[in-house]
């Protein structure tokens, strides 16, 4: 191809030479192609000029091919219909055979509910494709998508520029964690109670505030600042600190850890919504709508959504 560009080769070219010679007529040609006869005309020369032979003789009121231009048509014509299909069929797309690696930005909270859930349905529906899946969080689920670093994310997010769709999924409420067999709460937790606790947060920022310094503007006896929910169910468990977190992230929790504690916040505390985020460039692409489907399924599944 490199050899055919330095050549000057347009592949236009070809197309209008196609044309040409399925009609015998530059003038049938410039009206099947919405362009004038001079515009053909040139189109042929150049041709004529990178091929390096004449491949067009007049015969009578129209045109015949020469035998360089005989077995130009003949090599063009399969590759032009390759060309043509490829363009024009529709895609076909079959999850049970497909072998796509996509790429999700899951937050840390929602990889907890969601990828064991998205493999076992891959796993029956789709035992080929594979899953990368990548940490984001509200700061840059922007950046990696409009970068292209994704096919999908799903998380909490601010502003995004209009080239990333959005869809909510639901709006979860936040619980307290704790180990019952430390934490020595009561069964309604007071407010004085919570604040007198200590406790394990989440900080993105990596320093002492979490959601609840942030939106309540009310500071805690903070023990320990992580910078995921991951680990949380190891650090509370044997231990007597509290920790705020989603209500979905400590169902999670206690599947593995049953013995631990959630009872509800004594303050009024609301989340963003947890959204399913992705590129308009992969609008289409219908091994990214089988994820996005697959996704939309087990959040609808896992907390029902709430206006």
């Amino acid at each position: 191809m490199p050899e055919l560009y330095g050549r000057n080769l347009d592949l236009n070219l070809l197309r209008v030479f196609a044309v040409v010679a399925e009609n015998r007529s530059v003038t049938q040609a410039a009206a099947r192609l919405y362009l004038t006869q001079p515009a053909i005309s040139a189109a042929l020369r150049r041709l004529t000029t990178a091929v390096g032979a004449p491949l067009f003789v007049r015969q009578g009121r129209g045109l015949a091919l020469t035998a360089r231009g005989e077995r130009l048509l003949a090599s063009l014509r399969p590759h032009l219909q390759a060309l043509v299909d490829a363009a024009l069929e529709p895609p076909t797309f079959d999850p049970r055979t497909s072998e796509r690696t996509l790429r999700l930005g899951l937050s840390d909270a929602a990889e907890l509910w969601l990828l064991p859930a998205l493999l076992r349905e891959f796993g029956k529906e789709a035992p080929r494709m594979r899953v990368i899946a990548l940490p984001v969080q509200f700061r840059n689920v922007a950046a990696t998508l409009t970068s292209g670093s994704v096919d999908a994310a799903v998380s909490v997010a601010d502003e995004l520029p209009a080239s990333i769709h959005r869809q909510s999924l639901f709006w979860g409420g936040f619980v307290c964690l704790f180990d019952p067999r430390h934490a020595r709460l009561k069964r309604t937790i007071t407010e004085d109670d919570y604040f007198a606790h200590e406790h394990v947060i989440v900080s993105y920022n990596g320093d002492l505030r979490g959601i609840v310094e942030d939106v309540l503007q009310k500071s805690r006896r903070v023990r320990c600042s992580v910078s995921s929910f991951a680990n949380l169910g190891a650090i509370i468990d044997g231990s007597a600190l509290l920790a705020t977190v989603p209500a979905l992230v400590a169902q999670q929790i206690r599947s593995v850890r049953s013995h631990l504690r959630t009872a509800p916040l004594p303050f009024d505390l609301h989340g963003a919504p947890m959204e399913l985020l992705w590129p308009a460039a992969v609008d289409d692409d219908e091994a990214c709508r089988f994820l996005r489907t697959q996704i939309a399924r087990i959040a609808a599944a896992v907390l029902p959504r709430q206006p």
